[in-house]
C-alpha cells in the first residue's frame, strides 16, 4: 500500500489528505452508501460529474509506470485524463508482470487521490484467461490461470465448473485491482459465420442462461461487495443474429435481423442475468431490422434501453455503450469509424444526447466529457438528467469498497496471479473441453486413445510437445499416424479490425482441403479442429480416422486426450454444418436450424470404460 495516502484508526479507513483531518461524510464507511452517494454528489462539479461517464482504454508501461505520452491507438496520456479530463474508469488490456501490475494500478490510484475530491480509479477487463485468444475481444492470459474460451465451458456445460472458473477469475482479478469484467456474453451463436461466436456459450439459451448465471455468481458473489468483480453482461438485447453473419464493428455489418421471429429467444440469457445480479449491461453495436424498435444502434436505442430493459425487466445498474459510438478516430495511422449506426447523420454532441436520452449511464471508449458538459451547459440535456448516471456509478465504486481501500498488494498479486493450482484447474478444463466427433469407421473400431509410442506426423502442433508422445517423423509417409492441428476456416480481410475478426467462409478453400485429404490418403490421421465458429468439414471428417474439436486448449492438452490420459467430455455447444449452403439457408436467429448437420448441437463421443 503506498505510504501516507491511507491510515488505519480502529475500524475507519481514511484519506490523510482530508483537509484538515476532517472526514467529509463521503469518506466515512460507518455510512450508508446512499448518504455517502450524495454526500459527494453534491460536492461535484458538472466537469467532474462528466468524467464519470466515460470509460475508456488505458495502457501501462512495462516498467510499471503510467503511460504519459499518446500512443499508437490514439490513447491520451494518462494525467490528461485522470487530471484534467476527470476520467476515472479504465478498461486495461496488456499489463506486465503481476508485481509491476499491481504497482502500475497503485500509482493510477495515487494520481487519482490527488484530484479534487480523491475519486478512485475503477479498472476493468476484456477476457484474459482463455488459452487461445482474440486481440480484440480478449487480452492476454500472461501470468494468470489459462482455460478454454468462453465457447469450450460451453461445450463442458458444467454451471460447478464455470462458477469456479469465474471465482478463480475473479481472485486473480481483484489481485492486480481489476474490479470489472466486461464479461460475460450472453449473446448466442444462432449465426454460424459471426465472428464473436467464441465468446458466447453456444447457440441454446437454456445453456447459455444457466451458464452466463453461474459466471455471474462466480465473479460478482451472491451481493455486490468489497470482493466482488463487477460483470458488464453483454450485449443486449443478444449480438448473435447478425445478417449474413458480418460483425457491427462495421458498417457492413451493422444490421441485425430475425427472419425466424426469435428476437425474444436471445432475451433469455440476459434473464437469467438479471436473476443472478448482474451489475452492469453493455449493449451491443447492432441496428434492429424488420422489428417494431427504432431502426437505430442499440446504445442509441430508447425503445431498448429503456423500453425494455429499466422499465419491463427492471434493471437499475450501469448501462454503459460498447466501445467507440461517438467520434470516428485514427488507430494504427488509419480511420476507425463511430458505430453511430442510423444516427450517422448526427454530431457528435447530438449522438450523445441521444444515447443519454435512450438510458446510457457511460460512453466505452470515449475520452470527451467536454461533450456532456456542453450538452448541459447548452440546455439539451438537464444535469438532474446527468445526476441520474452519476448516483448509478458513485454507488458501485463505494459497494465495491474502492472508496475505503482502492490500493493493491504487489506481494499478494505475485503470489495469486497464476497460482499452481489456478493454472491446474484451468489445465484440466481444457481437456475436459475437447470433444470427440469421430472415433474409427464404426463404433465398433474405435481408433484412440492411441497406444504406445508411435511414429507421428504432426502439423499444428509443437514437434517438442509431440515428442513427449511417440516419435515424431518429418512426412506422412514415414508415419503410423497424422495429427493435424487446424483452425476454423475464415477469409483474412485488411484493416486493423478487420484482420482480427474472423469472418466469411467456414469452408476449407480447394487447395487447402485437397492437400489435407492427401495426407490423409497415405496414413491414418486424427483431424482436431481448433473451434471459434462452426467450421464446415465434411469431406475432411470422412477421410479422417478420429475427429475431435477443440475450444481452446495447449498441445499437452489435447495430446492428453489422444493418448488417453485424460478423456474427452465436451459436447458441441453448437452445430457443425453440412455445407456452406446450409449456412446461407439457415435463418440468423434460430438455433438448431441448419439442414442435415454433419454433427448436431449437443454431439460428443466417449471413451469406452474398462
Amino acid at each position: 500500500m503506498p505510504g501516507n495516502l491511507l491510515r488505519r484508526e480502529g475500524d475507519l479507513t481514511y484519506r490523510d489528505l482530508n483537509k484538515n483531518g476532517r472526514l467529509d461524510p463521503y469518506e466515512d464507511p460507518r455510512r450508508p452508501v446512499e448518504e455517502r452517494v450524495e454526500d459527494l454528489l453534491s460536492q461535484m462539479t458538472l466537469e467532474e460529474k462528466a468524467g464519470l461517464m466515460f470509460h475508456t482504454m488505458l495502457g501501462a508501461n512495462e516498467d510499471g509506470s503510467l503511460v504519459e505520452g499518446l500512443d499508437a491507438m490514439g490513447r491520451l496520456p494518462t494525467s490528461e485524463m485522470v487530471i484534467n479530463r476527470c476520467m476515472n474508469h479504465f478498461n486495461v488490456h496488456a499489463l506486465p508482470a503481476p508485481r509491476l501490475a499491481a504497482q502500475w494500478q497503485n500509482r493510477l490510484q495515487e494520481l487519482a487521490e490527488g484530484t479534487r475530491l480523491g475519486i478512485p480509479v475503477t479498472l476493468s477487463s476484456d477476457p484474459r484467461h482463455g488459452f487461445s485468444h482474440n486481440v480484440l475481444t480478449a487480452a492476454r492470459a500472461g501470468a494468470m490461470s489459462q482455460w478454454p474460451e468462453p465457447i469450450g465451458l460451453g461445450a463442458i456445460g458444467d454451471e460447478a465448473l464455470v462458477q469456479q472458473f469465474a471465482d478463480i477469475a475473479r481472485q486473480e482479478y481483484l489481485a492486480l485491482g481489476i474490479r470489472v469484467a466486461l464479461h460475460p456474453m450472453a449473446d448466442l451463436a444462432t449465426e454460424p459465420r459471426w465472428g464473436r461466436n467464441n465468446g458466447t456459450f453456444g447457440e441454446d439459451a437454456q445453456l447459455s442462461a444457466r451458464l452466463t448465471a453461474a459466471y455471474i455468481r462466480g465473479f460478482q458473489g451472491e451481493r455486490l461487495g468489497p470482493q466482488s468483480v463487477a460483470c458488464m453482461t453483454k450485449h443486449f438485447p443478444g449480438g448473435g443474429p447478425q445478417k449474413d453473419g458480418e460483425d457491427a464493428h462495421f458498417p457492413y455489418g451493422k444490421e441485425q435481423v430475425y427472419p425466424g421471429g426469435a428476437f425474444d429467444y436471445h432475451l433469455i440469457p440476459f434473464v437469467a442475468a438479471f436473476a443472478a445480479g448482474t451489475s452492469q449491461i453493455m449493449p451491443y453495436y447492432g441496428m434492429p431490422v424488420g422489428l417494431e424498435i427504432e431502426p437505430v444502434g442499440f446504445g442509441f436505442n430508447r425503445d431498448v434501453i429503456t423500453g425494455l430493459l429499466r422499465e419491463k425487466y427492471g434493471f437499475e445498474g450501469i448501462v454503459c455503450t460498447d466501445w467507440g459510438l461517438l467520434i470516428t478516430r485514427e488507430v494504427m495511422g488509419r480511420p476507425m469509424e463511430a458505430r453511430a449506426w442510423g444516427v450517422e447523420h448526427l454530431s457528435t454532441a447530438e449522438r450523445a444526447a441521444k444515447a443519454l436520452d435512450a438510458g446510457v449511464d457511460q460512453f466505452g471508449g470515449e475520452a470527451c466529457p467536454e461533450v456532456i458538459v456542453e450538452l448541459v451547459r447548452s440546455g439539451r440535456i438537464s444535469e438532474a438528467r446527468i445526476d441520474v448516471s452519476a448516483r448509478r456509478i458513485l454507488r458501485e465504486k463505494f459497494v465495491l469498497g474502492l472508496f475505503d481501500n482502492p490500493f493493491v498488494d504487489p506481494d499478494h498479486a505475485e503470489a495469486t496471479v497464476g497460482r499452481a493450482d489456478f493454472r491446474a484447474a484451468g489445465d484440466a478444463a481444457q481437456r475436459r473441453a475437447v470433444t470427440l466427433l469421430k472415433n474409427g469407421a464404426t463404433p465398433e473400431q474405435p481408433v484412440l486413445p492411441l497406444q504406445g509410442r508411435p511414429r507421428l506426423y504432426v502439423e499444428g502442433i509443437s514437434p517438442e510437445a509431440a515428442a513427449a508422445y511417440g516419435v515424431v517423423v518429418s512426412s506422412p509417409a514415414e508415419a503410423d499416424w497424422a495429427i493435424l492441428q487446424v483452425e476454423t476456416p475464415y477469409e483474412p480481410r485488411e484493416g486493423f479490425l478487420e484482420s482480427r475478426i474472423h469472418a466469411g467462409s467456414l469452408a476449407f478453400g480447394d487447395e487447402e482441403r485437397a492437400r489435407l485429404l492427401a495426407i490423409m490418403a497415405q496414413v491414418p490421421t486424427v483431424l482436431a479442429v481448433v473451434i471459434d465458429r462452426p467450421a464446415v468439414i465434411p469431406e475432411l471428417a470422412a477421410a479422417s480416422a478420429a475427429v475431435l474439436a477443440a475450444f481452446g486448449a495447449s498441445d499437452e492438452a489435447l495430446l492428453d486426450v489422444l493418448f488417453g490420459r485424460a478423456a474427452p467430455q465436451g459436447r458441441l455447444p453448437f452445430e457443425l454444418p453440412s455445407s456452406m449452403e446450409a449456412v446461407r439457408r439457415q435463418c440468423e436467429d434460430l438455433p438448431h436450424d441448419s439442414e442435415n448437420p454433419l454433427y448436431p448441437f449437443g454431439h460428443g463421443l466417449r471413451y469406452a470404460e474398462g
